[in-house]
C-alpha cells in the first residue's frame, strides 16, 4: 500500500515547471498584496522562480541525452489522456523562460511590483502559461496555455495604469482575442478530419490523410495555414507585427522584458505544429519572403524610433524575422542556427528593455526620448552595457549574435534564395548597429547641461539583473560549441516525427485514420 502512494520528485519533474508557478500564484493571492506583506510576497515569488530554473536545468540535462520524457496526466495513455512531452526543444525553451524570469523579477522588486496590485501572482500565472505552452503534448492544451499567458499579460500590460497604457492595452486585448478565435477554427478543422489533437497522433494521421489526397487533405492543409497565420501573429511576423512596437513600448520595463519571450512562443508553435505534425515540407513558400520582410521592417522601424523602448520593440520584430528566416529554410542546420540566435536575441532584448529604464531614470524630463539632455549619472557603465547589447544584436564577432547569424548564412548556401538571405541578414545587422549607435550617441554624447537630469545612479538591485541578462548572452559565446551541439540535436529531434510518435503513443496503428468514429453499418434486410 505504501508503494501505491510513494512520491518520487524525479517522476513528476515534467509537470513541476507548470504546477510550481500555478501553486505559487494561488498562495500569493491568499497572502494578499498589502505593503506589510509585500516583503514576504517578494521572497516567495523569487524563490519559486529560482526553483523553477533548477527544474528547467534538470530537464535540459535529461533531454540532452536524447531522452524524450512523456508525462501522462492521471496515467491515461495517449492520445486519450493529456500528456506533457519534454524533448530537447521544450526543455530549452523552459530554461530560457527561467533565464529571463529570474533577473526580470529581481529587477521588478526594485519598485515596479508596488505600482499596482498582485504583480507577483500575475507574473507567476504568466510563467505557468509559458511553461505549459512549451511542455504540452496536444494542440488544444497549447491553445489553453496560450490563453492563460495572454490573460496574465493583459493585466501585466496595464500594470501601473496610465492613459496611454490603457489605450494600447485595449488594442492588444482585442487583437489577441481575434487571433484566439482563428486558433480555435484551425484546431476544429484538425479535429474534424483527423479525429485527434495529440501532437504525436496528428503526426501519424495528418500525413496519411494528406497523402491520400482528396478534399480532407486540402481542408487539413487549410487548417494548418490558419494556425500558421495565428502563430505568425503571436510571433509578430509582417504584416501582422504592427501591434508589437506600441504594446511593448507602453509596458513597464520588467513587463516588456518578460514579453521578450512571448514572441518566441509563436516561433515555438510553428516549429512544433509544422515541424512535428505537418512536416517542414508543407511550410508555404511565402514564409521566407515574409520573414525577410519582417527583418527589414523591424530594423527600419528601429531607425525611425524616437524613444529607446520603441527602438528596442522594433528590434524585437527584426530579431523574430531573422529567426523565421531560419525556420523558413526548413533545414536542420538552419533550424539549429535559428534556435541559437533565438536564445541570444531573447536575452539581449530583455536586457535592453531594462537598460532603457535605467538610462531614462537619469535623464530628467527627456526620460527615454532620443533627444539631447544632461549627462547621465553613470555614463561609462550604462554606455558600455548599451555597446555590448548593440554589438551582439547587430552580430559583431565574437559575440553570440555573430555566431548565430554566421550559422544561419552557412546553412542557406544551398538554398535558391541564398543571395537574398545573405543581403538582408547582413544589411539588417548593419542598420541595427547604425540605429543603436545613433541612440547611444544621443543618450551619452549629445549633452545639454542646462537641462536638468537625474543626479543619482541606478541601485545595485536594478543594475545586477540587467547585467545578468547581458552576461548570459556573453556566456552563449563562451560556451558556443556545446550550445550549438544541443541546438543541432534539438533540430534533428524535431524532424524525427516517427520517434516522437513512438515515444508518446507506443505502437500507433499506422493504418487507422479515424479511430473515434463509429463505422456506419448497413442494417441486415431479411426477406
Amino acid at each position: 500500500m505504501s508503494g501505491l502512494f510513494s512520491f518520487h520528485l524525479a517522476d513528476h519533474l515534467p509537470a513541476l515547471p507548470v504546477l510550481l508557478p500555478a501553486l505559487t500564484a494561488v498562495l500569493l493571492l491568499l497572502i494578499g498584496d498589502s505593503d506589510a506583506r509585500r516583503p514576504w510576497v517578494r521572497r516567495i515569488a523569487l524563490a519559486s522562480v529560482a526553483l523553477g530554473a533548477v527544474f528547467a536545468f534538470r530537464l535540459v540535462e535529461q533531454a540532452a541525452t536524447g531522452t524524450l520524457t512523456v508525462y501522462r496526466m492521471g496515467d491515461w495513455p495517449a492520445p486519450f489522456g493529456i500528456v506533457l512531452v519534454i524533448d530537447r526543444l521544450s526543455a530549452l525553451m523552459l530554461l530560457l523562460t527561467s533565464a529571463v524570469a529570474v533577473p526580470v523579477l529581481w529587477y521588478a522588486r526594485g519598485g515596479w511590483d508596488s505600482h499596482g496590485r498582485h504583480f507577483h501572482a500575475l507574473f507567476q500565472f504568466q510563467l505557468m502559461g509559458l511553461a505549459g505552452a512549451f511542455a504540452t503534448g496536444d494542440i488544444f492544451n497549447l491553445f489553453v496555455f496560450f490563453e492563460v499567458l495572454l490573460i496574465a499579460s493583459y493585466v501585466l500590460m496595464t500594470h501601473g495604469l496610465g492613459r496611454e497604457r490603457l489605450r494600447i492595452g485595449l488594442q492588444y486585448v482585442v487583437l489577441n482575442l481575434t487571433a484566439s478565435a482563428f486558433f480555435l477554427i484551425g484546431v476544429a478543422l484538425l479535429y474534424a478530419f483527423a479525429g485527434t489533437l495529440n501532437f504525436a497522433d496528428l503526426a501519424v494521421r495528418v500525413p496519411q490523410i494528406i497523402a491520400a489526397g482528396g478534399g480532407e487533405g486540402t481542408v487539413l492543409k487549410a487548417g494548418g495555414l490558419i494556425l500558421l497565420v495565428v502563430f505568425g501573429f503571436k510571433a509578430a511576423m509582417v504584416p501582422l507585427a504592427m501591434w508589437l512596437p506600441a504594446t511593448y513600448a507602453a509596458a513597464s520595463a520588467p513587463v516588456a522584458a518578460l514579453f521578450a519571450i512571448m514572441t518566441k512562443v509563436g516561433v515555438y508553435a510553428i516549429l512544433r505544429v509544422h515541424g512535428v505534425v505537418f512536416g517542414p515540407e508543407h511550410l508555404p513558400a511565402v514564409l521566407l519572403p515574409l520573414a525577410l520582410a519582417t527583418s527589414v521592417v523591424g530594423v527600419l522601424g528601429a531607425l525611425a524610433a524616437h524613444t529607446l523602448p520603441r527602438l528596442t520593440a522594433w528590434l524585437t520584430v527584426a530579431s523574430v524575422g531573422t529567426i523565421l528566416v531560419a525556420v523558413a529554410l526548413h533545414d536542420p542546420a538552419a533550424w539549429s542556427a535559428g534556435l541559437y540566435y533565438l536564445l541570444n536575441s531573447t536575452l539581449v532584448i530583455a536586457g535592453l528593455f531594462l537598460l532603457g529604464e535605467l538610462v531614462a531614470a537619469q535623464r530628467g524630463p527627456m526620460a527615454d526620448r532620443l533627444e539631447p539632455c544632461s549627462p547621465v549619472a553613470q555614463p561609462a557603465l550604462l554606455g558600455l552595457m548599451l555597446l555590448l547589447a548593440a554589438a551582439s544584436t547587430a552580430g559583431l564577432p565574437p559575440l553570440p549574435g555573430f555566431i548565430g547569424k554566421l550559422m544561419l548564412l552557412e546553412s542557406s548556401l544551398a538554398h535558391p534564395m541564398a543571395g537574398t538571405v545573405w543581403t538582408v541578414v547582413l544589411a539588417v545587422g548593419f542598420l541595427t548597429l547604425v540605429g543603436l549607435a545613433r541612440a547611444g550617441s544621443v543618450l551619452f554624447w549629445s549633452v545639454r547641461p542646462e537641462v536638468p537630469g537625474g543626479s543619482a545612479g541606478a541601485a545595485p538591485g536594478l543594475l545586477a539583473p540587467t547585467l545578468a541578462l547581458l552576461a548570459m548572452s556573453v556566456a552563449l559565446s563562451v560556451f558556443a560549441a556545446p550550445v550549438q551541439r544541443y541546438t543541432a540535436a534539438a533540430a534533428a529531434q524535431i524532424l524525427d516525427r516517427a520517434a516522437y510518435a513512438q515515444a508518446v503513443l507506443g505502437d500507433p496503428a499506422p493504418n487507422t485514420v479515424r479511430p473515434y468514429r463509429v463505422p456506419q453499418t448497413t442494417p441486415e434486410v431479411r426477406p
